[in-house]
């Protein structure tokens, strides 16, 4: 399976369990694997044979934008749905990282993955 990766993509969205989480948004990096569902792109050399990157993080910025959430769990599934279903990706990880929110501690957060991924 070929895969395009995202890098410590930065958002900003209402995201923690806590009172003073919740106040306003903050900065969270996201890190995206996403599974294509065909080697055709490799042979086109076309984008619309492919997954745009750079609709995926334009969507996923609106999405933030427009949804909060609790838990980084919570958060992770949501953009492995919406990753999955709107651009037809077979597979998906996806990393969800709180910054700087513990003291002592540079990063937080989850990883997940989501579909079925070839052998």
């Amino acid at each position: 399976m070929d895969i395009i990766f995202l890098r410590e993509v930065r958002a900003d969205t209402v995201i923690g369990v806590y009172d003073w989480e919740r106040k306003a948004a903050q900065t969270i990096e996201i890190d995206l694997e996403i599974g294509i569902p065909s080697d055709t792109p490799c042979h086109s050399d076309n984008i619309g044979d492919t997954i745009h990157y750079g609709v995926v993080v334009e969507r996923l910025r609106q999405s933030l934008e427009e949804q909060h959430f609790l838990l980084l769990e919570a958060l992770a599934e949501h953009i492995a749905k919406m990753v999955r279903e709107e651009f037809g990706a077979p597979w998906v990880r996806v990393a969800v990282t709180k910054l700087g929110i513990l003291p002592g501690v540079k990063r937080v957060g989850v990883q997940i993955e989501r579909g079925h991924r070839p052998h």
